[in-house]
């Protein structure tokens, strides 16, 4: 296979699967996607904004032998697939555990782990305030989580961390080869200036709370929209 095309395909194969049975009769996902586009749209918008400067600023950049070559405000056309193939994905993922796992496994802890999380993201993003990546990352999540705490008084909160485990391994395998794992070079650098330097395998620790961020976001306004009065 060419290596320019690895980054696409890592995208056609996140939704691949998640899009072939969104038409299952029995929790028909499809019927959800009214809901889904803004979910996926709005938080997306922010990331590829975030991208954008971040990339601008040497933050983290991209590497041109695993990219077709075509960009869209600076950011390879594979950067903006992914805000769009990793979401779906994993509402899919969530919405499907909603159905198969009528017990909400986590809810009695949702707010001991909420509480853990804004603790930790509030103090390393304190304590490492001159590492942009970091500091963003874990101030962006620690007021989104405050948010949902203060404001919306989730009650979902348990059934996303449950999901998210799970969601965990394609992350690894996925944010693993764009890191560099398996493959000769990385699809997407970093300057460890700008994060703690701490990696899991290839992946920088903060990408696994970036990625939280995102698609607590993405349910977050799934699960608004849909439970919205009508």
């Amino acid at each position: 296979m060419d290596s320019h095309y690895l980054y696409l395909l890592l995208n056609s194969l996140a939704i691949a699967v998640p899009l072939a049975f969104s038409f299952y009769p029995r929790a028909n996902f499809s019927k959800k996607w009214q809901y889904l586009m803004p979910a996926i749209a709005v938080p997306g918008t922010i990331f590829i904004l975030w991208d954008v400067y971040f990339t601008k600023w040497g933050i983290w950049g991209f590497n041109e032998t695993y990219l077709t070559g075509v960009d869209i405000a600076n950011l390879p056309v594979e950067e903006w697939l992914f805000f769009i193939c990793i979401p779906y994905a994993c509402v899919f993922t969530y919405f499907s555990f909603k159905y198969l796992f009528k017990h909400d496994y986590l809810g009695k802890y949702a707010s001991s782990i909420t509480w853990a999380l804004i603790v930790m993201s509030f103090l390393i993003a304190v304590i490492n305030v001159d590492r942009a990546y970091t500091s963003a990352t874990f101030f962006a999540l620690c007021a989104f989580l405050l948010v949902h705490v203060f404001i919306l008084k989730s009650a979902y909160l348990g059934r996303f961390y449950f999901s998210f485990i799970f969601i965990l391994i394609p992350f690894f395998l996925i944010n693993g080869i764009l890191t560099g794992s398996f493959i000769e070079d990385q699809v997407v650098w970093y300057n460890n200036s700008e994060n703690l330097g701490i990696r899991m395998g290839t992946i920088p620790v903060e990408d696994t709370f970036y990625g939280m961020l995102l698609l607590l976001m993405n349910v977050t306004l799934f699960e608004e929209l849909e439970n919205k009065p009508r």
